[in-house]
């Protein structure tokens, strides 16, 4: 991963540069194949240091989705390449066998569809359910057949009594779970006999760069929904911000741009550019300072991605 120059303004993050003309902090453009450079290469009194996108380099690529280029993925243990990494498209495998493609872990089919569907049953069924007896057939074998078919509408029914009160209590528990997000979510409990970020993450997720955080969008989207609200007796981005150094006033300003862009992502942004060593350990211990544990406790699932690193 490749380290990150120093911003050139004081006032905007990384993505933004400050435009004087109208006194706010402008998005840099995306372009697929390149990356953005720091603030665009532009500082706060429109002077310009560099150019505003860079090629992204060997191994990495950039849709147009994101401001920095990211790392190609590799095929999974049987699959092949069926196209290579770009500078702006991902590398694409196939799995010789089923004849799938896809970026590795988000294979989709592309042909052999089941035939499942397509096969007839050769036994026909008596209207009431129940399957005839064949000729010279015992004459308990009525009894039996139907004891049977009674026995099967029985299963069925208890096994769709159980789906239905499965989907109930999905239901209730998303609806527990929205009222969460509205509210913010109320911080875990501290960890009863150790309460610092070593007892929740591995020592792989600790010495991971700040950058892994940014890339996991499953994770970075669930700290967003847990630090962004702002909720009385909480702790929230705000102070992150704060013992990250940022003045008062970027702050504010990033809150109210808080319809286009989450504040915790600026934030990770920005600390990424000025501090490009900083590692998850060091957001987990700030975290830590500020009794959010359950943030804490999202970052351990970043182990896989460690892994895969």
């Amino acid at each position: 991963m490749s380290t990150r120059r120093l911003l050139h303004s004081e006032i905007c993050p990384s993505t933004t540069f400050w435009d004087t003309r109208i006194s706010t902090c402008v998005s840099c453009p995306i372009k697929p194949g390149y990356q953005v450079t720091p603030n665009c290469g532009h500082d706060d009194d429109g002077g310009r240091h560099e150019v505003g996108n860079t090629l992204c380099k060997e191994n990495t690529f950039n849709d147009g989705s994101s401001a920095f280029c990211r790392r190609c993925a590799s095929c999974r243990p049987g699959f092949k390449v069926s196209s290579p990494c770009t500078i702006t498209t991902d590398i694409q495998c196939e799995d010789p066998g089923s004849g799938t493609t896809g970026v590795p872990g988000t294979v989709r089919t592309s042909k052999h569809v089941s035939t499942f569907l397509s096969i007839r049953p050769t036994t026909q069924i008596n209207e009431g359910g129940t399957f005839p007896p064949s000729p010279g057939a015992p004459m308990w074998a009525v009894p039996l057949v139907i004891l049977i078919s009674i026995t099967l509408v029985v299963i069925c029914a208890c096994l769709i009594f159980r789906k239905r009160k499965r989907g109930q209590q999905t239901v209730l528990s998303y609806s527990r779970r929205s009222s969460f997000v509205n509210a913010g979510f109320a911080p875990l409990s501290a960890p009863t006999g150790n309460n610092d970020q070593e007892g929740l993450l591995s020592p792989n997720v600790l010495s991971a760069p700040l950058q892994t955080v940014l890339d996991n969008l499953d994770v970075l989207e669930e700290l967003v929904i847990l630090l962004d609200p702002e909720s009385h007796g909480v702790k929230t981005t705000k102070h992150l911000a704060s013992h990250c150094s940022f003045p008062a006033t970027w702050i504010t300003y990033t809150y109210s741009m808080k319809e286009s862009k989450s504040p915790l992502k600026a934030v990770l942004e920005g600390v990424t550019c000025r501090h490009p060593d900083w590692t998850v350990g060091h957001l987990a211990k700030l975290l830590g300072h500020m009794k959010r544990y359950d943030a804490i406790a999202v970052l351990a699932k970043l182990e896989l991605n460690v892994i895969e690193m």
